[in-house]
């Protein structure tokens, strides 16, 4: 089981063949890993294969590892990381080429471990170069409060997926995410525009780390405290999201963005389509009326451009999973709206 091609090798060894592969199949999911991906349940033919093979990094249960006292088979291996059975995991062994991870958790949480880690090893990191894919960037984004922007995205983003690399990025002080899906994060955005800042070689990492998934559709969890967030200015998320389209993994970002955030006006600007929601009612009209006045004002003739005004039809019921988006009357509208103005173009 492998990558695309890569020289170098990721190497997965448990006598627990259901394990072994499932992990595999959690790494495959993150899709821009440089390297060839290799599954071992037999311990002869794995024994054979890294005596011949440099394995950059090597995942082992600690039942296989310790049945080798012979440091010698070890010298063709880059990075061991130990799927500890008993015991408590030393998240730093005393060989500084050895990590131990806690086998009994969720295969996710050891991936994301695992990544964190190994992102944070720096000699042998890199981020996926560029492969000549085009990131179509779109834009959600309405002075228009309760009117289901974020459903819109999401749904938009759920069907792209089918066909497309997508990434979602919601910049909202107060997404709700952690409650609407009821997952627990134990880094967001925050965390990649870190990492962006300090240790750029490694973001594509520290992406494939943090990333989450719902129906084929990747997301990094939004922020959940927005003291810092409010902080940072629109052109550190407007390099960073560059940055993102410049790796090459995604077909499609998708920025859900917020009045709270500092900088909207520069990601908007990023983008290659904005979709704005807009309502009959009073209140509504005047909101984008002062909107569109003040883009006039400040010559952002170009965000007007690329701009396409959504007004929504009354919908029976939008559904209030996250995870069935795709189904319903506002996922109708949104394949129409892909087919017609996206795919038309």
């Amino acid at each position: 089981m492998s990558i695309a091609a890569s020289k170098k090798i990721f190497a997965i060894c448990d006598p627990e063949e259901n394990y072994a592969v499932r992990m595999s199949e959690y790494l495959l999911e993150k899709g821009n890993m440089p390297y060839e991906i290799y599954v071992f349940t037999e311990t002869d033919t794995f024994c054979s294969f890294i005596q011949k093979e440099q394995v950059e990094i090597l995942l082992i249960a600690q039942s296989v590892k310790e049945q080798f006292k012979d440091e010698e088979l070890w010298k063709n291996v880059s990075r061991i990381f130990v799927l500890k059975e008993n015991g408590v995991a030393q998240e730093h062994a005393a060989d500084s080429s050895v990590w131990e991870i806690d086998k009994y958790q969720k295969p996710e949480k050891i991936v994301t471990m695992l990544l964190e880690e190994a992102a944070e090893l720096g000699n042998w990191c890199e981020t996926s170069t560029q492969n000549g894919m085009k990131t179509f960037m779109i834009g959600f984004y309405s002075p228009i409060r309760r009117c289901l922007q974020t459903p819109f995205a999401l749904t938009m983003g759920q069907i792209l997926a089918r066909e497309h690399k997508v990434l979602y990025l919601n910049f909202e002080c107060y997404s709700g995410m952690r409650q609407l899906l009821n997952r627990e994060f134990s880094a967001d955005i925050m965390d990649v525009l870190y990492y962006f800042r300090s240790a750029k070689e490694k973001l594509g990492f520290k992406i494939s780390s943090i990333t989450q998934n719902i129906n084929g559709l990747d997301y990094i969890p939004p922020v959940y405290s927005s003291l810092d967030f409010r902080e940072v200015q629109g052109s550190q998320w407007a390099e960073l999201c560059r940055e993102i389209a410049a790796i090459g993994e995604y077909e499609y970002v998708l920025l859900d963005l917020d009045d709270g955030m500092n900088g909207l006006f520069d990601l908007l600007k990023e983008c290659r389509r904005i979709y704005t929601i807009t309502k009959d009612d009073r209140f509504a009209t005047a909101k984008l009326t002062q909107y569109e006045e003040i883009l006039r004002f400040q010559q952002r003739e170009d965000i007007s451009d690329k701009t396409v005004r959504c007004r929504f039809p009354t919908f029976a019921k939008v559904p209030s999973d996250v995870e069935i988006m795709t189904h319903g009357e506002l996922a109708q509208y949104v394949k129409a709206i892909i087919r017609e103005d996206l795919h038309g173009e």
